[in-house]
């Protein structure tokens, strides 16, 4: 009795506390709850793991030596809570849980109580006028086209960031960001000689909007600390890192890493949306990106992205869509750098692609996380498929070849065995091809609550004289398929 006397006097003390919050602040809840279960056979391509880092040995490893488990039931909740304390000045705060079934919190007895704060921002406009700026953990992505999910530098994804959104006018405004997405050491270094332990990024985009058109170019500047920790967070789905991303394939050779203590990284860009012949419409991203000019030059990252899509939008049962994109690959050297465009976190993809990490909404186990860059390739999907009310369809099919020559990427398996900056099936040489299809399938059983199929098929040819025989050879037993169905409710 005593505890639940506790627990009264705590419930109470709440709830007068938020009557009286509430008097001076308005508090708005908005979440979603996904709970479905996957199906996937030859992941990687071969069903084994892809290696990881190991902050203990210092040394990556572990590849093709654990088998998939095909299938998992994952959960997720999210709740975003909104304190507005008037049009211009509020707070949100976002928490998550999100686990498989059996494991951590969502083990049946015993519980490990796991809750994750993914939003946590301030958001407010400068008096008597609309420039906006956010301060916080927020959604934060690079200029990109929705027609390919996000952006293939950064996006998709969060980051402590400050962002000042400025509307000049109705066509034109000014968007300027800085973001610390790294800090290995925080407060005090390791030593009395400061460490260049962080990852700071400095954004500036200016969207001009016309009549019929859309631009918007777009540049970014990063430091980059040689002793920032590039493997604490994935690139191109979960056997990735911000290391095999932006780093280049000789800063694993010796002399390993940085020689300076920082470095600059840039990107410049444009996003194109031509809307004037409406209901075709084009979409197009360039981007350069380069890093690490000033060090090594085995060091050095440098490169070219640029895709393209065109659709359809006329009909009311479907809309067909085409795309296609190209990047620079590796030479067949390591001592001159990498070839290659660096990136940081890609969230890219067409059609809702299984080959890549993209707009997947039943997204853990849900995709082969293939490298866009370093490769090109053609697609096409039928979007919007609705012939029955509140039954909609998308069929997508890719296909792509790598631009790296196999000797860059034969000599550093040979030098390192396992590495975090290639691995088969998600980096293509020039003699490598992965095709890839999907079917996705929603039906709105009521206005908040889905039923969500999507279905993927991957197949893929890959070197023995690159990756090994026993890779290589399991690769050809069998393709890859991912079956996941669930339910998404959204309030």
């Amino acid at each position: 009795m005593k505890r639940f006397a506790i627990l009264a006097i705590a419930a109470a003390l709440l709830l007068g506390s938020a009557m009286t919050a509430s008097a001076a602040t308005e508090v708005k809840m908005v979440g979603d709850a996904f709970v479905y279960g996957t199906f996937n056979a030859n992941q990687n391509f071969t069903g084994w793991s892809t290696g990881s880092w190991d902050d203990n040995t210092g040394a990556y490893t572990g590849a093709g030596k654990q088998t998939e488990d095909r299938f998992q039931i994952w959960e997720r909740f999210r709740l975003r809570t909104d304190f507005v304390a008037n049009e211009a000045v509020k707070f949100r705060l976002g928490i998550k849980v999100e686990d498989t079934w059996g494991h951590g919190t969502l083990t049946a007895a015993n519980p490990a109580v796991s809750i994750a704060v993914y939003q946590a921002f301030l958001q407010f406009k400068l008096p008597d006028c609309n420039v906006e700026v956010t301060a916080g953990l927020q959604d934060f992505s690079l200029p990109a086209n929705a027609f390919f999910t996000d952006s293939v530098v950064f996006g998709g994804d969060r980051a402590a960031a400050l962002t000042i959104n400025a509307p000049i006018n109705e066509n034109f405004s000014v968007i300027a960001a800085y973001t610390r997405m790294l800090d290995k050491n925080r407060t005090y270094d390791t030593t009395t000689t400061q460490v260049g332990d962080e990852l700071d990024a400095y954004v500036l985009a200016l969207p001009i909007t016309l009549p019929g058109f859309k631009v918007t170019p777009w540049g970014t500047i990063a430091v980059a600390g040689k002793s920032a920790n590039y493997f604490t967070a994935g690139s191109y789905g979960p056997n990735s890192t911000f290391a095999d991303s932006l780093l280049s394939a000789g800063t694993f050779v010796t002399p390993a890493g940085f020689r300076n203590n920082q470095n600059a990284y840039w990107w410049a860009g444009g996003t194109f949306e031509v809307t004037a012949l409406d209901p075709v419409k084009f979409y197009a991203d360039v981007i350069y990106g380069s890093g690490n000019q000033a060090d090594r030059k085995k060091d050095q990252r440098y490169g070219w992205f640029v895709d393209f899509g065109a659709e359809y939008t006329g009909w009311d049962v479907l809309t067909p869509q085409i795309f296609g994109w190209w990047s620079t690959g590796e030479d067949k050297s390591t001592r001159n750098g990498s070839e290659r465009m660096p990136s940081i976190l890609s969230n890219w993809g067409p059609g809702n692609s299984f080959l890549f990490d993209c707009s997947q909404e039943l997204l853990k186990q849900g995709n082969m996380g293939v490298n866009p860059i370093g490769s090109y390739g053609l697609g096409a999907s039928l979007n919007n498929i609705s012939f029955i009310e509140k039954l909609s369809n998308r069929v997508t099919f890719v296909y792509l070849r790598g631009n790296n020559s196999p000797s860059a990427i034969r000599y550093l398996n040979t030098y390192m065995g396992s590495n975090p900056y290639f691995t088969m099936g998600r980096d293509l040489t020039t003699n490598e091809y992965v095709m890839g299809a999907n079917i996705d399938t929603t039906y709105q059983i009521y206005e908040n609550l889905a039923a969500v199929m999507e279905t993927g098929w991957a197949h893929g040819q890959f070197q023995t004289s690159v990756w090994g025989h026993r890779l290589a050879q399991k690769s050809r037993e069998g393709d890859a398929w991912k079956v996941a169905f669930g339910l998404t409710y959204k309030f």
